[in-house]
């Protein structure tokens, strides 16, 4: 946390119940204050407190010393919000006028949208249940989701200490029994508190929310959840007055509360008849569809106000829109409205970002799901005429906060998204990106950040209808089947990528055979012996693309096809063991896990932390669930510290069928060595558990294993199909590589599949083996490196650190070297007049000025695919032989990924005075956009 973030949340964290009493004293945060219990200099803290007032967030006090408040709460006290200009006061008294401006007789439910119309019975029911003799009446609420009921409940306490029925400091206490339904002697401890001793892991007494919601009250949201005995023990305190912890046989304790319950289900049914009884007051809250057609439409511009406080723009939405707005909330009420608004405001943000002006909402730019919101009205003329009266055809919502009647929301997102959107959109401009680039980059973040937010409350269009936006129907079903056939032959998912990856190259592959035109084709015939999985299922397509095309397949567009379907099953192979680490305590293995993240980067590893008062099956069941949601289809390595802990791998195995090791005795070293073996070196789970039994730290394993390297020579083995042919091009290749980084004497053996299992135990006899590269992992305990990862960006730094762990001497090479050698052998093969070593520098250039252009980096498997293409595409320049392209498109021309690789073009190519014919740049566009994903 930054400096101003520590001190902000310290202003933050004061106590605010008592800011009135404050005031009249002449009291406040001061700089000193801060400095001596944050430890920071005073100097830097004034800075610091400066530096907020100035955003707005804190209000100063001039004078000796200065003085602080909290902007938010003093709102949220005087009920009222502070203009940017009513920040600074030269006195206490002067601020303190603010509380006398919000008239004493004035009642918080005044504010209540509807509560002088469809909410008055409830709102008249509220005041009878507080003011009623001698200490109110317990009550339900009672309303569908998103319909207001906690904030209701907080209005009920709000009114109680208006009317003088509670004092400033009588507590209002929030509990959701859902939280804990699966556990009902847990969800009882939390109520009712316990002694020591009363179940496993009751090691102390602990205090329940009954006894600190003394003189005050206690709201259970989602009440229908608590157990029958729960209810029973609610209904004897409501009765008596009294109560007993879990361990007691004796009811003698007293609480003075009055309780508040809340439920979106029916009383009668879901909750004891007795418990029900006893709850004189029921106050049933209408839907949204239930208010006047004048409150939804507040309820809209109170929502959209508040929206336009935090991006500080004026807002400007159409009457179509809104209508849409105030549709579309079937069955989240408020809270989906409220979650709607902040998706098209963002979106709206987004699209004004770059500008000073308003942001316009219109229907036609609404999310389909959204829009769908205005056909609700369809058949419903005169309710949607008379929601038509209070909306103008344009409403202008100025920026400013609507009344904020609860200070703490579901519905609301723990961050600022506009600023999230602002401070992205800063660092992207002062590196050149170009606004629509952008505006494409935060339109993720709006996905990450709110869609996972809210994905309770919206659906989602559905990824079909964006890939039918960009290729023809018949084409889409066309690959659906296909995926459904690949899926059935290989017996795995493949990944949500190929339906738009295999579309585009159809679609591509089509329009080019159909224009008459001959078909050219680099030579890259050796991916039959390198790929034979993803050779013989495009042998497959060929025959399905012919039959329902009627069109000729070339041999050469199968190979095409081969490296397609090979790059998309890669994705499927990059799946990782997920490394789950749970321990006693608080925040052990959460902190163990972070040290793992920032030194190893963000693996699939996650944390689950078991406070010592949490039951075993409690902790059993949250595993399990986390266990599902991180296996990739390889498996879970559980790593814990003692206790109860160790058993569950088998357990969890039993209820999910996901496979499950378990490693006690868990430590930091541990987990970053298990993180390292899944996400670097891609270990399989039995492989990673074999190898972590006996680790001991990084200070070195046992002596006896170093002995058993210590005197042995270094070696590499290589796999592919045979021992002969590819396995020894694999060995030369990376013979190769290892004279470039170290001068130590590292031997590389080559083997075939068939041999590698047997061979691999006598090696190890000989030689101290560093690592396994090629086609086939033999599942023993030695890293194992996936060939085609050897061509990915971090190939070579993946040999270094393998061979670095030897205390081998690494020395300083030049990068991309991998890159380099594999594009030099393939060009040697197609180039019949240009020499291979002469051209590679002006290649590699080529790819480092377009990345610069594109402000992106290639993975080398994409780099070397695009570099051959130009290689070749250089010789066809000079033998004017130049490919011609299909279709040419002006707007293509107009793109910026063209202009990139015009520009490229120019400042590579010159020198040689040489030039790609535009046709050859169309072609180059084509590979970027469709091999890289890249969008115009």
């Amino acid at each position: 946390m930054k400096r101003i973030e520590r001190i902000y949340h310290y202003v933050q964290q004061q106590n605010h119940d008592n800011l009135k009493q404050q005031l009249e004293q002449n009291e406040g945060i001061t700089a000193t204050e801060i400095s001596e219990a944050l430890s920071i200099l005073r100097n830097n803290v004034s800075m610091e407190l400066n530096e907020l007032h100035r955003q707005g967030k804190i209000i100063k006090i001039t004078g000796r010393p200065v003085r602080y408040f909290d902007r938010h709460s003093i709102e949220a006290k005087i009920e009222n919000l502070l203009a940017d200009d009513e920040l600074e006061y030269d006195n206490c008294q002067a601020l303190l006028e603010k509380f006398s401006e919000n008239t004493v007789t004035k009642s918080p439910f005044d504010d209540l949208i509807g509560s002088d119309a469809s909410l008055r019975t409830q709102v008249e029911q509220a005041k009878a249940a507080v003011l009623y003799p001698p200490n109110g009446l317990h009550t339900l609420i009672v309303g569908q989701t998103g319909v207001g009921k906690t904030l209701f409940a907080n209005l009920m306490y709000r009114y109680s200490q208006h009317a003088e029925r509670l004092g400033a400091e009588s507590p209002f206490i929030i509990f959701n029994c859902a939280d804990y339904y699966n556990n009902p002697q847990l969800l009882m401890s939390h109520i009712f508190g316990h002694m020591k001793g009363a179940f496993t892991g009751a090691e102390n007494e602990k205090e329940g929310l009954v006894e600190k919601a003394n003189g005050g009250i206690l709201f259970l949201d989602e009440i229908h959840r608590l157990p029958p005995e729960g209810q029973e023990m609610i209904f004897y305190l409501m009765d008596t007055g009294t109560f007993n912890k879990l361990g007691e046989t004796d009811r003698r304790r007293k609480s003075n509360v009055l309780i508040i319950g809340a439920t979106t289900e029916d009383p009668e049914s879901s909750l004891l008849r007795t418990f029900v009884r006893r709850i004189p007051i029921v106050i049933s809250l209408p839907s949204l569809e239930e208010r006047t057609p004048k409150e939804r439409v507040d309820l809209l511009k109170n929502l959209l106000s508040n929206e336009a406080h935090r991006i500080s723009k004026p807002l400007r939405i159409e009457d179509e829109a809104a209508k849409a707005l105030i549709g579309n909330t079937t069955f989240g009420n408020i809270g989906q409205l409220k979650s709607n608004i902040q998706l098209v405001c963002a979106q709206g943000f987004l699209n004004s970002f770059d500008t000073n002006e308003e942001i316009l909402i219109e229907f036609k730019k609404l999310p389909m799901n959204i829009k769908d919101g205005y056909f609700h009205f369809s058949g419903r003329r005169k309710e949607l005429q008379e929601i038509s009266k209070y909306l103008d055809p344009y409403t202008v919502i100025m920026p400013e906060r609507g009344k904020q009647l609860i200070n703490s929301d579901e519905y609301e997102p723990d961050f600022n998204l506009y600023k999230i959107m602002e401070d992205k959109a800063s660092i992207l401009m002062d590196q050149g990106v170009e606004n629509e680039d952008i505006k494409k980059f935060i339109t993720m973040d709006i996905d990450v950040h709110l869609n996972s937010f809210y994905a309770k409350f919206k659906n989602t269009i559905h990824d079909r209808e964006n890939i039918l936006k960009i290729v023809n129907e018949d084409i889409l079903n066309f690959t659906e089947d296909i995926q459904v056939k690949i899926e059935r032959q290989l017996g795995k998912k493949l990944n949500e990528r190929f339906l738009l990856a295999f579309s585009l190259h159809l679609t591509s592959f089509l329009k080019r055979a159909r224009s008459n035109k001959p078909l050219k084709y680099t030579n890259i015939e050796n991916v039959v012996n390198d790929k034979p999985e993803s050779y013989a299922i495009a042998l497959e397509m060929k025959k399905e693309i012919e039959s329902e095309f009627h069109i000729r397949v070339p041999n050469m567009e199968v190979l095409y096809l081969t490296l397609l379907i090979s790059s998309l099953l890669k994705d499927q192979e990059e799946n990782r063991v997920a490394i789950l680490v749970a321990t006693h305590g608080n925040s052990t293995a959460s902190s163990i896990v972070n040290v793992a993240k920032k030194l190893l980067g963000e693996g699939l590893v996650d944390s689950i932390d078991m406070p010592l008062d949490l039951s075993p099956k409690v902790v059993l069941d949250k595993i399990t669930q986390r266990a599902r949601e991180l296996d990739m289809g390889r498996g879970v390595l559980l790593l814990v510290d003692m206790g109860s802990l160790t058993s569950f791998g088998s357990v969890i195995t039993e209820r999910t069928g996901i496979p499950v090791r378990t490693l006690d005795m868990v430590s930091t070293a541990t987990v970053i060595e298990a993180v390292r073996k899944s996400n670097i070196l891609d270990m399989d789970l039995d492989s990673i558990y074999d190898s972590l039994k006996d680790f001991r730290g990084y200070g070195g394993y046992d002596s006896e294993s170093s002995t058993l390297t210590g005197d042995k020579a270094h070696a590499i083995v290589t796999i592919c199909a045979t021992g002969e042919g590819t396995a020894e091009k694999l060995q030369a290749f990376i013979q190769r590589i290892l004279d470039t980084i170290t001068t130590d004497n590292i031997k590389v053996i080559p083997l075939g599949v068939h041999e590698a299992a047997g061979k691999i135990e006598q090696l190890q006899e000989e030689y101290d083996i560093l690592m396994i590269v090629g086609i086939h992992d033999p599942k023993v305990q030695i890293p194992f490196i996936p060939i085609e990862r050897l061509f990915a960006q971090d190939g070579e730094e993946q040999i270094i650190q393998l061979v670095r762990q030897r205390d081998i001497f690494i020395k300083k090479s030049e990068t991309n070297w991998i890159a380099r050698e594999v594009i030099e052998d393939s060009l040697s093969e197609f180039l019949t007049y240009l020499n291979p070593k002469k051209i590679i520098p002006v290649l590699l250039k080529f790819a480092v000025s377009l990345e610069k252009e594109l402000n992106m980096t290639m993975e080398n498997t994409q780099k070397i695919n695009l570099l051959i293409h130009i290689g070749c595409a250089i010789e066809r320049m000079v033998v004017k032989d130049g490919l011609a392209y299909h279709d040419p498109s002006e707007a293509i021309v107009q793109t910026p990924i063209f202009k990139a690789i015009e520009q490229t073009n120019r400042e590579c190519l010159s020198p040689m005075k040489l030039s790609l014919t535009l046709d050859e740049q169309l072609y180059i566009y084509d590979i970027l956009t469709k091999t890289h994903q890249l969008t115009t």
